[in-house]
């Protein structure tokens, strides 16, 4: 992989990241991202191995009262209705025109 092709594919993975951590996997955004990503692949081989520890920083931002369900703060699930309702009716649409086109 050359040069520039890395700077685009590093730009892919951060947006990757993003999609992920918002609740994009199924959006056609995420889709293209990933067929990017496959494609960077293709000739790379080998194995990684990945280990996933908590966090232990005194820094870290993660505050588990403020995102909690189960503790009463300043969130409410009621608050991010409208976002997930905008978003479905776009996602929706673009699977229910993707099962067409695979119909065909």
């Amino acid at each position: 992989m050359d040069r520039e092709v890395h700077k685009i594919k590093q730009g892919l993975g951060l947006k990757f990241a993003e999609l992920v951590y918002t609740g994009f996997w199924p959006s056609p955004e995420c889709e293209f991202v990933r067929h990017c990503i496959a494609k960077s692949q293709e000739r790379v081989e080998g194995r990684v191995q990945v280990s996933v520890l908590k966090g232990q920083s005194p820094l870290s931002l993660y505050n588990e009262e403020l995102v909690s369900m189960n503790v009463q703060g300043d969130y409410e699930p009621i608050d991010a209705t409208s976002f997930i309702n905008i978003n479905s009716l776009r996602l929706k649409e673009y699977h229910h025109l993707q099962s067409k086109v695979t119909a065909i």
